[in-house]
Formats: C-alpha cells, structure tokens, sequence
C-alpha cells in the first residue's frame, strides 16, 4: 500500500508548488490510471512515487516490498546502441542477482517476444520495445508495476494486446497497476480508479465519475468509451 498525505512538491525552496496537498491511498491489487493535461505534474507524480523526488511537504509512505517500472519507449532507448534483446534481459537479470538463466526466456515468451531474442532492440518496433520493457520489469516479480504512458509511440493492434494483459495481471496475479496515461479508452475500459491531475492538485474518482466530471464538462458528450 502507498499512503499519500498532504503532500506538496517544489523543485526548489521558495518557488511555487508544482504539486500541492495530494491525498491518495494506492491499495494492494488496484489498478490506477493517472490522468490529466501536459504539464499537470503527472510524471512529476510518479517520481514521487517511485522515490525519486522527496515530498516537499507532507508524507509518502510506499509499503510494496518490490516495484517495477517501465518508462516511455523513448525516454531511455538509445536506437543506436548495438544491443540485442537477449542482452538487454541478461544485463537487468545479473543486476537482479537472479541466476536461472532461463528466467529470460520465460519472461520474453509471456510477451510473445522469445522469438526476437537475437534482434537488435533498437531496430524493434514500438510495441514490440514495449514488450521487451514489460518483461524486463516482471522478471522483478513486481507488487507493484508502475507505467508512463505505455501505449505511446505503439500501434493500435499492439494496444489492443498490451492493455488486456496488463489487466490480466492485475485480476489474476494481483499485481498493482498505476500507470500515467493518455489513451483515456484504455484507461477508462481497465481502469478501477483514476487519478486525475490538474492545476497541481489530484482527485480519485470512478471512471464513470470521470466522464461525467471532466470529459462531459469539456465535450459536450456523456460517452467517452
């Protein structure tokens, strides 16, 4: 569990807050979508969260003994680094301390990406990195799994395989999802809550909650899905 309370973010003391008087409470099991306009502080959120940035006031208090996380496609590839697949797990794998070579093999396969082991991860297309990043971060055994954005830079058949084993993993193996997101369909078909962020606060609410609230407000339709 991750309790937040009355937690407000600088980047620097004396300038105005980026976030302020956050309150939320992420429970085993959930699965959360972050949403809300460019610049809101959404993946300033989630630098909290995971332990990146400190609370400029107020606390956060992280219980889950092991969490993954999987960044924007282009926030860390370099697609000129000669680097297989296989390569890219046997270094996260060493670095893990996990000794069962064959854990890498295991986890490509749950993402139907054995079969690219060889291939240079940045010749790959996005939903296949995207892949690739996910089983890098269940081979973790997370409790937590943590997403910016994962349906960025990806294909729609790629969506369309990503966002239903994600759930998969939530419903079935318990894993607590929070991801950051601007697919607002895959957030509101997946989702239990969502987070919504906007001029530096954060409210919870329902899906459902969600379109009559904010995608109504600003649309002028009730359906969003």
């Amino acid at each position: 569990m991750i309790t937040i309370s009355h937690v407000y973010y600088a980047y620097e003391t004396g300038t105005p807050y980026l976030l302020r008087d956050l309150n939320l409470t992420i429970h085993n099991g959930d699965y959360i979508s972050i949403v809300g306009e460019n610049g809101s502080g959404k993946s300033t959120f989630i630098k909290l969260l995971l332990g990146l940035l400190k609370p400029s006031r107020g606390t956060l208090v992280n219980d889950f003994k092991r969490t993954s996380y999987v960044p924007q496609r282009f926030e860390t590839l370099n697609r000129q680094f000669p680097i297989t697949v296989r390569e890219v797990m046997n270094t996260y794998r060493k670095v893990l301390g996990i000794k069962d070579k064959e854990a890498v093999s295991h986890y490509l396969g749950l993402m139907k990406m054995d079969a690219y082991g060889e291939s240079l991860i940045g010749n790959l297309s996005g939903g296949q990195c995207q892949k690739v990043f996910i089983a890098r971060a269940l081979m973790a055994h997370p409790d937590l799994l943590i997403l910016d954005e994962p349906s960025t830079g990806i294909d729609v058949k790629s969506q369309a395989e990503l966002y239903p084993f994600l759930k998969q993993l939530n419903t079935e193996h318990g894993i607590t999802i929070v991801t950051v997101e601007h697919n607002l369909r895959a957030a509101m078909r997946n989702s239990q809550y969502m987070y919504h962020v906007a001029g530096g606060s954060g409210h919870l609410c329902s899906p459902d909650e969600y379109i009559r609230e904010y995608v109504s407000e600003n649309t002028g339709s009730e359906s969003y899905v």
